[in-house]
């Protein structure tokens, strides 16, 4: 086994080791960064055409579900981490390990749509990995970054660290720049390759370091007596109480990843003479987070404390309100495209001005207080308590987005083509439906029907819970098991509000570009005389200018449930201005995918989008359930009622809180240091 240095050599010089950490954190920021900028795009718009069948897509209220869901993962597993390299491993060994770990995950994003899996199976073992690999990786270097300076030498450390937090930013500002132009042009093999190949350029880098670093040891037993101490206990509930609040800032913060993508995608992206790509915007951040420190530094801090003192806590105070702040500046711009607008994506730059700016006061401001407040042998620890508050505050947005959503029939039609035939009278539960299957051509046979052609039905039983009865819902197949149509007993009032809501968009204006579907007002005013078949009202709702939602209640008779009977209608322009800006765009790996799958109904679809319709007409679909409770606008009101009451809470806390600051100067022992002094 190797012999490795575990104390600082005696020197004034830079550690040799240090070039190894900093290129190794560029490109693992590269790899992370990379590849989170993309994922709620990728499983909102690519992630049903990575398999030869095509699938529903996945809604936004899914996506952000599982997004936030792997986040959660991504800063709780640090916790593990921490514990693991203090008391066993050192910092050094479970990098290593994880490192691994964290490119065999990039490696299983990158083969999504390959064999032996589903697409969305690889990408769960792929976002499982990288979890893994980040929670030993972010409590570790940068306290690795310290064991490297002794006595002499130590003076340098601050150049370091500067040196370290820079190769953050190029890091991520880069990937977050690259990665959804990848995504766009080059599909999501590559687009998760890349970073997949800078992880194993940080991994390598790392290895190459070995013979340079300072291995500490692990403190075994011992620190782990310290964890688990009175006064230990004690340290991690005092901050505890003050990161559960801070918790519901990240609930909404990371959502700039999320929600605040999709959002985009309804906006005009033209902006600064450049066409942004959604999840590009994200960009701003880190960029701005290296403008504005510096002018919290030097301008906003001092101009506040010739107001009052400004301490840590009410640093934190302050910043939850302006979180406030920038996120209901994204409900009000969600309104705008709820009425019907299509505002500009510099609203998202403002946004980000102020939600930047309230990350600098409590993410920057956090890490500092934490560390000041943990005793000595516990710093790494507190630092993945820290982290665990990012944790619970994405969990707790992955659990909103799950209670919001009303189970559809999604689900079935994407096992449709495994599903085994029924018998005559014969059925089976699935998703919490009773479902027969039926093969109207014969299995063998399914290889030379046309495309068009039915081959399987799926029957729904309705609420009587009995087959053959008016409330069932038939859905039909084809060769692909890809779904070609839904029917149901509400079709007739559904087609029949459908012409009545397309009759006032197309009378709204004579010129195709400013024609507008009616507000929710207007439009369930023209629908008074339609009812579904247990005579309820069809119920409307415009989603953005060209989209929009009929919904008759189902045989529950009431509405937000898993029997709803949702048409989804989508305008498709004749936009000329449009079609001549694409007319020599080449075609994105999106598109050149749906025509694959699609084939001449793919390339009418893919020519639509760009403007190229021969006139402008109104798309629709049925599904069944699926529907969200708190969607548009009101989704983000809540998160920013709920950020502002969390500021509410923290001044109590604050003001309760009491000091107990352990400094790596201080000469007292840790049996000596005071809680709460």
């Amino acid at each position: 086994m190797a012999t490795y240095q575990t104390t600082p050599p005696d020197t004034d010089k830079m550690p040799p080791g240090i070039p190894y950490i900093i290129g190794n954190e560029a490109a693992e920021r590269f790899s992370y960064y990379g590849m989170r900028t993309i994922l709620t795009v990728f499983m909102f718009r690519y992630l049903h055409l990575m398999s030869e069948t095509v699938l529903p897509a996945m809604s936004k209220a899914e996506a952000q579900e599982h997004y936030h869901t792997f986040s959660s993962w991504v800063y709780f597993f640090p916790i593990i981490g921490a514990i693991l390299s203090d008391a066993v491993t050192g910092k050094y060994r479970i990098i290593m390990v994880v490192s691994v770990l964290y490119c065999l995950g990039h490696l299983a994003l990158a083969f999504m749509g390959g064999a032996s899996l589903t697409p969305e199976q690889w990408m769960w073992l792929g976002l499982f990995l990288i979890a893994l690999g980040s929670g030993g990786i972010k409590p570790c270097v940068s306290a690795h970054v310290g064991d490297q300076f002794g006595s002499r030498n130590q003076h340098l450390m601050e150049k370091v660290y500067q040196w370290f937090y820079f190769s953050i930013n190029f890091g991520s500002t880069l990937s977050t720049i690259l990665t959804p132009w990848l995504l766009e042009w080059y599909g999501p093999h590559v687009a998760f390759g890349v970073p997949g190949v800078l992880m194993a350029i940080a991994t390598l880098m790392f290895w190459l370091g070995r013979n340079t670093f300072i291995h500490v040891p692990a403190g075994g037993l011992a620190f782990l007596k310290e964890v688990f101490s009175r006064n230990g206990l004690l340290t991690i509930l005092r901050l505890g109480m003050v990161y559960l609040v801070i918790a519901v800032f990240w609930a909404l913060f990371d959502q700039t990843s999320s929600a605040w993508v999709l959002q985009a995608e309804d906006m005009n992206l033209q902006w600064l003479g450049i066409e942004w790509l959604p999840s590009q915007i994200q960009v701003l951040n880190p960029l701005l987070v290296m403008a504005m420190i510096p002018l919290f530094q030097f301008v906003v801090y001092p101009a506040i404390n010739t107001v009052f003192r400004l301490t840590p806590l009410r640093k934190i105070g302050i910043g939850l309100f302006v979180m406030a702040a920038g996120f209901g500046l994204s409900a009000v711009v969600q309104g705008w495209i709820d009425d019907g607008g299509r505002p500009s994506v510099a609203w998202q730059f403002l946004g980000y001005v102020i939600v930047t700016a309230a990350e600098i006061m409590i993410s920057i401001t956090g890490l500092e207080f934490s560390y000041a407040q943990a005793p000595k042998t516990m710093k790494s620890v507190i630092m993945a308590v820290w982290l665990f508050s990012v944790s619970l505050g994405n969990f707790v947005t992955a659990a909103v987005n799950h209670s919001i959503q009303v189970p559809g029939i999604n689900p079935i039609v994407a096992e449709a083509g495994t599903l085994e035939a029924t018998d005559v009278g014969g059925w089976y539960t699935m998703h919490d439906r009773f479902i027969r299957v039926v093969d109207v051509e014969p299995r063998e046979n399914w290889a030379d029907a046309e495309e068009a052609t039915v081959v399987r039905t799926i029957r729904l039983a309705g609420g009587d819970g009995s087959f053959d009865t008016p409330d069932d819902a038939v859905l039909s197949f084809n060769r692909f098991a890809s779904l070609v149509s839904v029917d149901t007993q509400e079709d007739p009032a559904l087609a029949a509000a459908k012409e009545k809501i397309d009759a006032a968009f197309f009378s709204s204006a004579d010129n195709d570009a400013t024609k507008e579907l009616p507000s929710d007002d207007a439009g369930l005013e023209l629908l008074t005389d339609v009812t579904d078949s247990a005579g309820n009202p069809i119920g409307y709702h415009r989603i953005t200018r060209d989209r929009y939602r009929l919904v008759a209640d189902g045989p529950d008779g009431a509405r937000l449930t898993p029997d709803d009977i949702v048409l989804s209608a989508t305008v498709v322009r004749a936009d000329v201005e449009e079609a001549a800006r694409l007319k020599d765009k080449p075609l994105t790996w999106r598109e050149k995918r749906i025509i694959e799958l699609r084939g001449e109904e793919g390339r009418l679809q893919v020519a639509a989008e760009r403007g190229q319709a021969p006139e402008t007409r109104i798309d629709a679909d049925t599904s069944i359930g699926g529907l969200v409770t708190l969607e548009g606008a009101d989704y983000f009101w809540f998160w920013t009622g709920c950020m502002a009451a969390a500021g509410v809470i923290f001044i109590p806390v604050a003001l309760l809180y009491r000091d107990g600051a352990h400094l790596q100067s201080d000469p007292q022992t840790e049996a000596d240091a005071t809680v709460g002094t």
